[in-house]
C-alpha cells in the first residue's frame, strides 16, 4: 500500500515519483523528505530504471518546507529551545540534493505549479526542468529570514548569473515559468495540458540514450565549473578515455556506420 504523501509509477524504463500532499501544495515534511530519498536510492539500484521524473499532485509542484511540520515549527513557549535549521539541512536536505545530483540516470522535474523555497531549488537541481505555463518559481527564503538552501546558493548564480540570482533571492518575487525559460533557469515551459505528456516523452527519449555518457556529462559540467580551462580539458580527456572503452561507444559507432538505430545498454 502506497503512502499517501508519495506515489510512484513505472512505464517501461521511466519511473515517475509524484509528491502527493496537494492540500499543502506538496510541501516537504520529514516523512516526505525521507521517503523521497529512499525511493531515489532504490531507483539508483534498479537496473530497469533508466530515467526518473518527479512531479507534484494537484496545483503545486512543491511549496518548500512545511513550516507547520515538527521538523521546523517554532517553539510555542519561551522555555523551549529554537529549532536548529542547520541540523535539519544536514539530516534531510543535503542528502536529498546530493542523491539527485549523483543519480546514475537522468532526472527530470515536471513542475506542474508553484515551486517555492526548497521546492524550487530541489527542481533546479534535477538534470532537466520542464514547467507548465502556469507554474512559478519563488525563492521565498528572505521572507522568513533565511537564505536559499537545498543547493540554491550554488545553483542560482551558475544558472542565471550573480545579478539575476541576487534579484531572485533578495526580492523573493514570483518568476513565471516562461520568464524562467527565457533567462535560462529551466529547460522548457509548455502549456499546462501538455506538461505530463511532454515530460514523459522526454524521459522515454533519454531512457534510450547512453546513460553513462549522459551522467558523466553532468558530472563533468559540475566539476568543470570549479576548474580552470586547462584542467577542464584534462578532465574531458580522462572521462572520454573511460567512455571510449564502454560497450555503448562501440554500439553507437557501429550503429552509425551501419545506418541503424543504436541500442544502448550501459548504466
Amino acid at each position: 500500500m502506497q503512502d499517501p504523501q508519495f506515489l510512484r509509477s513505472q512505464d517501461g524504463h521511466v519511473l515517475t515519483f509524484t509528491l502527493n500532499r496537494p492540500q499543502a501544495l506538496n510541501a516537504f515534511t520529514a516523512t516526505l523528505l525521507a521517503q523521497l530519498r529512499q525511493a531515489l536510492d532504490e531507483a539508483a539500484d534498479d537496473a530497469s530504471v533508466r530515467c526518473v521524473v518527479i512531479t507534484g499532485a494537484g496545483r503545486g509542484f512543491c511549496a518548500g518546507q512545511d513550516l507547520s511540520d515538527p521538523l521546523v515549527k517554532p517553539p510555542e513557549n519561551a522555555a523551549e529551545s529554537p529549532r536548529d535549521i542547520g541540523h535539519i539541512l544536514d539530516a534531510y536536505y543535503i542528502p536529498l540534493a546530493l542523491r539527485v545530483r549523483s543519480m546514475p540516470v537522468p532526472v527530470i522535474a515536471a513542475v506542474n505549479g508553484v515551486a517555492a523555497g526548497a521546492g524550487a531549488n530541489f527542481a533546479l537541481g534535477c538534470d532537466l526542468v520542464v514547467a507548465a505555463q502556469s507554474a512559478n518559481f519563488i525563492q521565498a527564503f528572505a521572507r522568513i529570514g533565511l537564505l536559499p538552501d537545498c543547493g540554491g546558493t550554488w545553483l542560482l548564480p551558475r544558472l542565471v548569473g550573480r545579478a539575476r540570482a541576487l534579484q531572485l533571492a533578495l526580492l523573493g518575487e514570483k518568476l513565471p515559468a516562461a520568464e524562467a525559460q527565457a533567462m535560462g533557469l529551466i529547460y522548457q515551459c509548455v502549456p499546462d495540458d501538455t506538461l505530463a505528456a511532454t515530460a514523459q516523452a522526454l524521459a522515454q527519449r533519454l531512457s534510450q540514450q547512453p546513460l553513462r555518457a549522459m551522467v558523466q556529462t553532468r558530472q563533468a559540467f559540475d566539476q568543470a565549473s570549479l576548474l580552470d580551462f586547462e584542467d577542464a580539458l584534462k578532465l574531458e580527456a580522462m572521462t572520454q578515455s573511460q567512455l571510449g572503452f564502454s560497450p555503448d561507444y562501440l554500439e553507437g559507432v557501429t550503429a552509425f556506420l551501419s545506418k541503424r538505430s543504436p541500442k544502448f545498454t550501459d548504466r
